[in-house]
């Protein structure tokens, strides 16, 4: 039984992206670039599919990688990796976006020194540079306190908001790129760390009401009463979305 593992849960069908995981870039679909890159970044880790599909797990064990089929019915990732945790067994579960091509090793390993502590819970966040960037209710932010209980820059997760936090109030609103670089706005990344008791008992906890306002669903474990530690990374991110996301990425690999 690994004390750590990554498990990538990945669901076939999308709303703005229909089958993106599926979606050729450079003659490989999006899902092989993630999982090349998650092998080729932390070899260390033991490394899990939680597919919905087979059409996801054909290519996937083409190319050497373990995967689990679970239910297609799941409401969350976080649901699909409770699933395949309880093949895989892991006291500890990282949790990769199958979106998420640029994940580093750096922020793998991050995660990994958080979730070996206490704290049931632990996710990344990184600045903003913009003030579009930081106004964008498609972009999550982050606030949490300044002392990180494991060490670098990060501290405990107060809030997740798709609204702007913190909001300037003396400056009526009115954000400028300046502002956001000299001032506390991180952009909460897609990747996360559990203890395995938080994540199996995570779709047993009542939603909260933040939760259903928001729809983020990292918010139930803070309205639960549970920890959720944050570091702070600095290296680049490409969340593949949408079309014209995968169109960026093709261009990042140029």
């Amino acid at each position: 039984m690994p004390t750590t593992a990554i498990i990538v849960p990945c669901r076939l069908e999308s709303t703005r992206f229909p089958r993106k995981l599926l979606h050729p870039v450079r003659g490989r679909p999006l899902l092989l670039h993630v999982a090349d890159r998650i092998r080729a970044q932390a070899p260390e880790l033991p490394l899990w599919f939680a597919v919905d599909h087979e059409l996801l797990a054909t290519p996937l064990r083409a190319a050497g990688f373990q995967t689990l089929l679970t239910d297609p019915r799941h409401a969350s990732g976080t649901d699909r990796l409770a699933e395949a945790n309880r093949t895989v067994r892991a006291a500890c579960v990282i949790n990769v976006q199958a979106d998420e091509p640029l994940v580093s090793g750096a922020q793998l390993r991050a995660l990994a020194a958080l979730i070996a502590g206490d704290s049931p819970m632990a996710t990344l966040a990184t600045p903003f540079r913009t003030a579009a960037d930081f106004l964008n209710p498609n972009q999550v932010k982050v606030a949490f306190t300044s002392t990180a209980d494991a060490g670098g820059t990060g501290g405990r997760a107060l809030m997740f908001s798709r609204a702007p936090i913190p909001f300037a109030r003396d400056r009526a609103g009115q954000m400028d790129d300046a502002w956001v670089r000299t001032n506390p706005c991180f952009k909460h990344l897609g990747l996360y760390a559990y203890h395995a008791d938080l994540l199996e008992k995570f779709s047993s906890l009542p939603p909260g009401r933040y939760e259903q306002i928001e729809k983020l669903e990292q918010l139930r474990v803070l309205e639960n009463g549970h920890a959720i530690l944050v570091s702070v990374s600095e290296d680049p991110s490409i969340g593949v979305d949408t079309p014209e996301d995968a169109v960026k990425f093709e261009a990042w690999l140029a």
